[in-house]
């Protein structure tokens, strides 16, 4: 049997060729979108570029060598000792707004620059950087363990050619690492760099879901880190349970601070909380408030749960201005004969939230049409027909196919012609001559209305069965 490869297989003892594309790190949360990449003249403004490494740090570097670069290019720049392995982000005029975001001066003689495109040697050795820094990381923990310090090694990243690698490490206090740094750098063999994160940093760096199911925030998008306090929950009446306000990193979730500021707003719209409601039979206190549906719910008494009446903001603002004047309303409730105004979100003005308002009204059919056309043309051309019984004098009368049809409708006594009192010849006074179950009854139609006749009579047997005559056409 044979075992050569053809073109659609691959020997999978053969590493595979390393380029750009797969080298490139996938999902990073720096990206940012170049709404200047449509001006051709706007990259050529400035040789700065951005470089991004491990999605997690950003440099801005000098092309001074003028090579054409674009963003997604692996660049080798410059780094202490050695060179480092980085991803082009941006290019052009927009480097300058983001440098001037990011606090960077535009003339600091302290920016490196940019040396070469990378090449496959580059990242080969670039790869293999990668592939130490678990097992590093691991190592690590156990050595800080070994010598006693209050400390968590997070993550760790290798420079571009293999001679550097920073150590990010939490800590509660001030850390003592001189030793770990002798120690790390005998074990490892490379430049030893030290570098202290929060706790959101080293969750940013590990990822995970959070408890509403999506990526972590702090993983997928986030770069700059706010305080988060407790009095976001309070605004938003959360309970104040640490279990559940506290993220993956035991820290306050920083999606409390997202909708604090819409409850500050519409807190403002409603009464204060601290001032008591009196009526005269007791005085009320604020137990809690519904901000979405505007509603306050009342105590009588200020440590727990007692007689709770609930009333819409509007009705505090009334009490509240009664008892200013010093009036004590009976009940906090509204009037029996006052009614509160009925309030909509959503009112249909114009009728265009109907499904079927572009469907077209369906017109009834008329039911006596087709009946009346076919008996009118079989009695005007019965009219026409000769009492000796035969073809009609005028063939294209005013009679429709109704009509034709009766005229060739053999008779019910099987006399073939119409002669005698059973011919229906017309009226002089244009009256329509009298229907009667014989020669010259209607034929039935669809739709027609069905018409009552003389009573039937049997008709004799012929003695010998006639032929039918067929109308020629």
């Amino acid at each position: 049997m044979d075992h050569t490869n053809d073109n659609h297989t691959t020997n999978p003892s053969e590493k595979p060729q390393l380029t750009s594309a797969n080298c490139r790190r996938k999902g990073a949360k720096l990206e940012v979108y170049d709404w200047l990449a449509d001006i051709p003249e706007s990259h050529d403004d400035t040789d700065l570029v951005e470089v991004r490494f491990k999605n997690t740090r950003k440099g801005y570097y000098r092309n001074t060598t003028h090579i054409r670069l674009v963003p997604g290019d692996l660049v080798a720049v410059e780094a202490s000792p050695g060179h480092d392995i980085g991803e082009v982000t941006l290019t052009g005029r927009l480097v300058l707004l983001q440098m001037k975001k990011n606090n960077v001066k535009i003339d600091n003689p302290e920016l490196k620059r940019v040396y070469r495109k990378a090449k496959p040697n580059d990242l080969e050795k670039f790869e293999e950087a990668k592939a130490k820094e678990h097992d590093t990381m691991i190592r690590a923990r156990k050595i800080a363990e070994d010598l006693h310090l209050d400390m968590k090694i997070g993550d760790v990243e290798y420079q571009g050619d293999g001679n550097k690698a920073i150590f990010y490490y939490i800590a509660d206090e001030r850390v003592d690492f001189r030793q770990l740094i002798k120690v790390l750098a005998e074990v490892f063999r490379v430049r030893i760099e030290m570098k202290q994160i929060g706790a959101r940093q080293e969750a940013g760096r590990i990822g995970g879901l959070g408890p509403c199911g999506r990526q972590l925030c702090c993983s997928g998008w986030m770069t700059n880190f706010v305080s988060v306090a407790t009095s976001a929950a309070r605004y938003q009446d959360i309970a104040l349970n640490p279990q559940k306000l506290a993220g993956q990193c035991a820290k306050l979730k920083c999606c409390l601070n997202y909708e604090a500021d819409a409850y500050v707003e519409a807190q403002k719209r409603l009464p204060s909380r601290e001032i008591p409601l009196e009526t005269k039979l007791n005085t009320y206190y604020h137990f809690k408030t519904d901000i979405f549906k505007r509603e306050m719910s009342y105590s009588t008494d200020k440590s727990m749960a007692a007689n709770l009446v609930t009333v819409s903001a509007e009705r505090v603002f009334e009490i509240i201005a009664l008892n200013k004047r010093g009036i004590k309303p009976d009940t906090l409730e509204a009037e029996a004969g006052a009614r509160a105004p009925e309030r909509r979100d959503f009112e249909d003005v114009v009728g265009q939230d109907s499904l079927t308002r572009f469907d077209k009204a369906k017109k009834k059919k008329k039911g006596n049409g087709g009946g009346n056309n076919g008996n009118n043309g079989g009695g005007n051309n019965n009219g026409r027909r000769q009492q000796g019984g035969g073809e009609p004098r005028n063939k294209s009368g005013n009679g429709n196919n109704g009509g034709n049809r009766g005229q060739n409708k053999p008779p019910r006594n099987g006399k073939k012609g119409g002669g005698g009192k059973e011919s229906n010849a017309q009226q002089p006074n244009g009256q329509q001559p009298r229907k009667e179950g014989g020669e010259n009854a209607a034929p039935k139609q669809q739709g027609a209305p069905k018409q009552q006749g003389a009573p039937k009579r049997p008709a004799p047997k012929p003695a010998a069965p006639e032929k039918r005559e067929e109308k020629k056409e």
